[in-house]
């Protein structure tokens, strides 16, 4: 059995979408993203950083995003805290399944960084240095994830053809 074996690709275009909501955490994921993303050696010109209102709205510019073909990867930051009412629900579990979709609609991954919390203390622990902040483990998925999906396209490539050459492009969602 041949085993699928990615490398640390350069030249990754990384895209960060990130909820305005809830600021006072996302501020600390976006660094902790941005921190990842300088440590793996992502130029911070290939790096974009866009703001969305809430978390509901993460999933419609992340699509605008992988459908442009720029980025090889998007990381998806947000923080939303249960409170008294089921808007929790409704927010987190649509920003999830959206997110999902736009990875499987576009084939651009899509990390999922976006803390679903009980309330305001395990938020700022998941967004500190304590327990890892979660946009830097999102970045990390992120780039493993372009690098896995460009060993996946070279290995296709050589079963169809035969030689190692360009790579696939991702799927056609229109």
């Amino acid at each position: 059995m041949r085993e699928l074996a990615p490398t640390p690709t350069e030249n990754l275009s990384i895209a960060i979408v990130a909820s305005r909501f809830n600021r006072f955490i996302v501020d600390q994921l976006v660094d902790g993203a941005r921190d990842a993303l300088r440590r793996r050696g992502v130029d911070a010109d290939r790096q974009l950083l866009a703001w969305v209102p809430g978390a509901f709205e993460l999933p419609l510019l992340a699509d605008r995003l992988a459908a442009s073909g720029r980025f090889d990867a998007i990381i998806a930051l947000g923080a939303v805290i249960r409170g008294g009412t089921p808007h929790f629900d409704y927010v987190a579990g649509s920003c999830a399944d959206g997110l999902s979709r736009v990875a499987l609609d576009r084939g651009v991954p899509v990390a999922f960084g976006v803390l679903t919390t009980d309330d305001i203390e395990q938020a700022l622990e998941r967004a500190g240095a304590g327990a890892g902040n979660k946009g830097f483990d999102a970045a990390v998925t992120a780039l493993e994830m372009a690098d896995t999906l460009r060993a996946l396209n070279r290995e296709l490539h050589r079963e169809l053809h035969g030689e190692p050459g360009r790579e696939f492009a991702a799927p056609d969602a229109g």
